[in-house]
């Protein structure tokens, strides 16, 4: 990590937001295996997206809260739930419509809407969640 402070500085980005950013392929990468996991049991893309919204939101909320922004405040995890349940909803919206319009398979239409619930995510967790 040292290193990666070392390239921050260099090139003027913060630091805190690459750490986001790597967190958030951490975090990204759980949530996907989770929907994986549970789409090839054959549950319904909305129940997959739910449990793995809710499995998703405590281990975010931890590697996020600690990692990124130094705050353990579990105070914080109802800010937390808002944030990924407006995400469930618009990403269970969305694949509605990818699946109405046929759009390639549901594994590839859920990672076609990852980076945007990524920015979504950071957006709200800066303004509404981990606000300064």
């Amino acid at each position: 990590m040292i290193i990666i402070e070392k390239i921050c500085e260099k090139f003027n980005i913060s630091y805190r937001f690459v750490k986001f950013l790597l967190v958030g392929v951490l975090n990204t990468l759980f949530g996907y295996g989770v929907f994986a996991f549970f789409n090839f049991l054959g549950l319904h893309y909305s129940l997959s997206t739910l449990l793995a919204t809710i499995l998703g939101i405590l281990f975010n909320f931890k590697t996020t809260g600690c990692l990124v922004f130094k705050n353990n405040d579990n105070k914080l995890l109802f800010r937390f739930l808002f944030v990924y349940g407006l995400t469930y909803l618009l990403t269970v919206i969305i694949l509605g419509l990818f699946e109405k319009v046929n759009l390639v398979n549901m594994y590839l239409n859920y990672a076609i809407l990852l980076p945007f619930n990524a920015l979504i995510s950071y957006f709200l967790m800066k303004k509404f969640v981990f606000k300064s």
